[in-house]
C-alpha cells in the first residue's frame, strides 16, 4: 500500500477536489507504512489547529483549516473568498482514513 499525506491551499475545502485541485497543493508527502504516514497527519494537524481559527474535518481523511482574515479577490466573481488550507490522506491514490487503519491488518 502507498500512503500520502496532502496539504494544499485554495478558494474551497479540500474535500471539493475540483478537477484541478492538485494545482493547489503545496506539499505532499508519501510514506511507505501507515504509522509514518499518522505520524505525520498528527503533526500537521496539532500545527494548523493551533494556527487558524476553524477546522472542519470529513469522513477522517479530509481536514479544513481557515481564519476569517485570510482571503483573496476573486476578479470572476467580484468578491473576497476565504482561503482554506486543506489535509488530505491518500491511500494508493485514493482519499481514504489513515487514522483508521490497523497496523494488524497490514
Amino acid at each position: 500500500m502507498e500512503y500520502e499525506v496532502v496539504y494544499m491551499k485554495a478558494d474551497y475545502e479540500p474535500w471539493w477536489m475540483f478537477e484541478d485541485w492538485e494545482k493547489m497543493v503545496q506539499v505532499r508527502k508519501h510514506f511507505e507504512t501507515a504509522e509514518e504516514a499518522k505520524g505525520y497527519l498528527g503533526e500537521l494537524k496539532n500545527e494548523f489547529s493551533a494556527k487558524y481559527n476553524y477546522a472542519e474535518e470529513r469522513n477522517d481523511c479530509f481536514f479544513a483549516y481557515w481564519s476569517d482574515c485570510e482571503r483573496m479577490f476573486c476578479e470572476g466573481c467580484d468578491e473576497d473568498l476565504q482561503i482554506f488550507h486543506g489535509i488530505i490522506s491518500l491511500v494508493n491514490g485514493k482519499p481514504a482514513s489513515i487514522t483508521l487503519i490497523n497496523n494488524s491488518n497490514i
